[in-house]
């Protein structure tokens, strides 16, 4: 018996060399799935990277500057328009990563306002579209040239100046003098014109009106030539001042006439053209220094683009709108001979010109 068992033990030992020689192997156990965990901990990486992307590419269309634009007019005006031309430039030149907020219809202040804020500093308002004349109460005093009365006989000698290389001087000026702000471009609204609520035929219907004027000593000192008496009321309170009886005139180009719906209190409009409409564009030094030197040539491009584009639209806007007040039954005043209203301001055109006659000249001969 107990060499059956030793036998039996032998053959078994022999079977198992043989299978081994053979190379047959004994099935392999198959290996356990991954954990959970690590699989949900690859779908967390995954889903991050995805939102990290998705916020890169957000950032991307993301303005890096904004700049807050003052108007006082509303944006169907031509300077309006303007505003929305150098907006959408700015924007397209930069691929959007400048935007430009225009607040228009002087929800930011009347123009004194927007200045005085912009000159005290604080970057709520970095750009404005202002008067030539503007900042003349500011002390500035080559701008002064270009709100003399009567000084452009038409538009053609206004942008010869405006595209002159004395423009860059009298648009750095106010930074030169320290003020804080620098102007950008020109632009113009057309030639500004008297309207009356009692009706007029000429000249001499003004003597002893009150006729509204800016804070400004070139306006005061035209109006009082004409024989008129300036009176200095808001521009966001003229309407109602002229349909209360506080003035009875004032004086803006026909386009704004229109679009501030003064012809409904002063349907009376004398075409006597004392001034054009010169108009800068500023920007506060601070907004200035803040951009990069591409971005500042991006606002210069701009710039030019947005005052070619004024001056293409100015000249066929007034005069629609013109033949659109006459349709309409306004009284529009024809001046054939402007003689007298020049000799009428002979004062306040000799004072204002008097320390600047050689610069004031150039100006002249530029038509």
């Amino acid at each position: 018996m107990k060499k059956r068992f030793v036998s039996t033990v032998l053959c078994a030992a022999m079977v198992a060399g043989s299978l081994a020689g053979c190379g047959l192997k004994t099935p392999e156990t198959t290996a356990a799935p991954a954990p959970e965990t690590t699989t949900a901990a690859a779908a967390e990486e995954t889903k991050a990277a995805a939102e990290e992307t998705a916020a890169a590419a957000e950032a991307s269309d993301t303005p890096e500057v904004t700049l807050v634009y003052a108007e006082v007019n509303p944006l169907d005006t031509i300077v309006g328009q303007m505003a929305t031309a150098f907006k959408e430039k700015v924007e397209e030149l930069s691929g959007g990563k400048i935007a430009i907020d225009i607040q228009a219809s002087g929800v930011l202040g009347s123009e004194n306002d927007v200045l005085d804020t912009m000159l005290g500093g604080g970057g709520t308002i970095d750009m404005s579209r202002i008067s030539a004349f503007a900042l003349t109460s500011y002390g500035v005093e080559k701008s002064v040239l270009l709100s003399i009365p009567y000084t452009f006989v038409n538009r053609d000698h206004f942008w010869n100046f405006a595209n002159s290389d004395l423009a860059p001087e009298f648009l750095m000026e106010p930074h030169d003098n320290d003020l804080g702000v620098r102007g950008l471009f020109y632009g113009e609204e057309g030639f500004r014109h008297f309207f009356t609520v009692k009706e007029i035929s000429g000249l001499e219907d003004l003597k002893g009106m009150k006729l509204r004027v800016s804070n400004d000593p070139i306006m005061n000192g035209m109006v009082q030539g004409l024989g008129a008496n300036p009176t200095v009321v808001s521009f966001n309170e003229l309407y109602s001042a002229l349909q209360t009886g506080v003035v009875d005139g004032a004086e803006q180009p026909i386009a704004n006439y229109k679009s501030n719906a003064f012809q409904e209190v002063a349907p009376n409009l004398i075409l006597d053209g004392h001034t054009l409409g010169a108009v800068q564009v500023i920007i506060t030094d601070e907004a200035w220094d803040k951009l990069t030197e591409e971005q500042q040539n991006i606002l210069m491009e701009a710039g030019k683009y947005a005052s070619d584009f004024n001056r293409k639209i100015s000249e066929e806007a007034e005069n629609k709108v013109l033949d659109e007040q006459k349709a309409e039954g306004i009284n529009v005043i024809e001046v054939p001979d402007i003689t007298p209203w020049q000799e009428a301001c002979k004062d306040i055109i000799d004072s204002s010109t008097a320390d600047n006659k050689e610069l004031y000249q150039k100006i002249l001969d530029m038509k």
